[in-house]
């Protein structure tokens, strides 16, 4: 089913960090293979933080029951819905007019597929699961619209990495005939996703590179006891000293040596990952380890880019997204080890550096219900592709 005329859609995401819930109202026109969206409204709606200390809690795997999480995920679906009837508000269109909402709810556990060495069985993986929360029936009942969730577990099921998952609508958004592009988008966890000048979708890969704010929110949230959430620019970054024994150490980890496809979560990279190697360091400064902490993730982007991008594509700009995009330091950091590229905001090209990823998921909503698959096997590992998500209808 191809849908031609223009349509309303939601797009909702709440990442890694768990900060809270990103709304985008978008306006859809023209066939699937080449859509055009356009922003009409958007807004973030933080957590409560008792709610972000529950996810936090659940995340961690500390003392939790299966009443817990399912209560958390029918509250999650109403601050969803809440989100979901504020942007609609906002950008003055009645809920009722949208074609339909797509949440990728709040991750609470995602485990990629990893191919378990000297296994008796070549070849086979260990066993991957992954677990959003937001329940889509109660944001189906709350907006009166269709609601296309739980995005990842399709590709999975097909032998993917369920993630990321944003690649497919880089390529319908981004791509050029004659400029090499990559789409880097810098959250909690950061990715690329790589467009050869002139490229079609059998052409187009992507992964994880590892951790984006993570780590740098995490240490800020911890010196401040939470009364900040993240590094302002890098000003704090920037007055600090490099840990290069740290640095090197966690640079040499598997994961950043493994190719793609691969991706990461706060499984890899989270609490345990952030006081194993930077809050165990007790005499340094907060400045340095915030410092360190930076140039990890702008090194870990780096060479990701040059041991598994550079030797596949010419590329010629960079496309940076996600909240890190508002962090100076570790932006100009990342045109210090990159400058053959030109390096721009994704706002330059009608995609607010905050809000992409969730028109993101308004848009791959909207392939689903035209019957379209949303994954790209190149990028996720999947063994073909596969229409993603589950739909609830009011």
């Amino acid at each position: 089913m191809t849908i031609r005329r223009a349509r309303w859609a939601v797009g909702l995401i709440s990442g890694t960090s768990m900060d809270g819930i990103d709304a985008a109202l978008v306006q859809i026109e023209g066939p699937g293979d080449r859509p055009k969206v356009r922003l009409h409204a958007f807004q973030t709606f933080p957590y409560p933080p008792a709610i972000r200390n529950q996810l936090l809690r659940v995340a961690s795997g500390s003392a939790t029951s299966a009443r817990e999480i399912s209560t958390l995920n029918f509250t999650l679906g109403q601050l969803f819905a809440d989100a979901t009837l504020a942007v609609c508000h906002q950008g003055r269109v009645a809920p009722r007019k949208l074609t339909v909402i797509g949440s990728h709810g709040q991750t609470v556990f995602h485990q990629g597929p990893s191919t378990r060495s000297g296994s008796k069985h070549p070849g086979r993986t260990s066993q991957s699961s992954t677990l959003q929360l937001g329940e889509a029936a109660v944001i189906a009942e709350r907006a009166g619209a269709p609601v296309v969730a739980d995005f990842r577990a399709a590709d999975m099921a097909a032998g993917g990495q369920g993630a990321p998952l944003v690649p497919l609508v880089d390529y319908l958004l981004l791509r050029h005939n004659k400029l090499g592009s990559v789409a880097l988008n810098i959250g909690g966890i950061a990715n690329v996703t790589v467009i050869p000048a002139g490229a079609g979708l059998q052409e187009i890969f992507g992964f994880d590179t590892g951790p984006g704010n993570m780590l740098i929110d995490g240490l800020v949230r911890h010196f401040t006891q939470a009364r900040r959430i993240y590094d302002e620019g890098g000003k704090w970054a920037a007055k600090g000293k490099l840990l290069k024994p740290v640095l090197n150490r966690i640079l040499r980890l598997p994961f950043f040596h493994h190719p793609p496809p691969k991706s990461a979560g706060r499984e890899q990279f989270g609490d345990k990952f952030l006081t194993h190697y930077f809050l165990s360091q007790r005499k340094a400064e907060p400045a340095d380890l915030i410092r360190t902490a930076t140039e990890f993730s702008v090194r870990s982007i780096a060479d990701a880019l040059r041991r598994f991008v550079f030797p596949r594509a010419e590329i010629h700009r960079l496309i940076v997204s996600g909240g890190g995009a508002h962090n100076e330091f570790l932006v100009d950091r990342i045109r210090d080890l990159l400058p053959e590229l030109d390096l721009y905001r994704s706002d330059k090209y009608g995609l607010p550096a905050d809000a992409k990823e969730a028109i993101a998921f308004a848009l791959l909503a909207d392939r689903t219900l035209q019957g379209l698959p949303g994954n790209l096997p190149a990028v996720t590992g999947a063994r073909r592709g596969v229409i993603l998500g589950k739909i609830s209808r009011p």
